[in-house]
């Protein structure tokens, strides 16, 4: 058996992607899987600390927070940045929706990893 080395990890094109028609938004999106560390920084982001330093979940713009660390252009730079979110929110539940679902299947999370994402974080 032959092991990878750390070169041939690094080198590896593994940041997979797929194209998505929303029709909401007049035409094709592109989306990718995360980064390890933008996984985690998403992660990061459905976790509110009140100000008695507990955490809980916060799940607003759940689907416009993913959608934007998702959507890159054609050389693979994300389109949206966290301030970007807010806005986002405001557009089509319907075409958030779409975008969402690929975006959640491509980065393998199921609800239940999101929000168990936000009580562990």
């Amino acid at each position: 058996m032959s092991y990878l080395n750390k070169a041939q990890i690094l080198a590896a094109q593994d940041i997979t992607s797929e194209d998505v028609d929303v029709p909401e938004w007049g035409g094709t999106v592109r989306v990718a899987l995360m980064s390890g560390a933008a996984r985690d920084d998403y992660e990061g982001s459905l976790v509110k600390l009140s100000p008695d330093g507990s955490a809980h979940r916060d799940l607003t713009n759940i689907r416009a927070k993913l959608v934007a660390v998702c959507l890159v252009d054609d050389k693979g730079e994300r389109l949206f940045s966290e301030s970007d979110v807010k806005a986002l929110g405001a557009k089509s539940c319907a075409a958030l929706d779409r975008v969402y679902h690929v975006a959640a299947r491509l980065n393998r999370l199921t609800q239940g990893e999101v929000e168990d994402a936000a009580k562990n974080s």
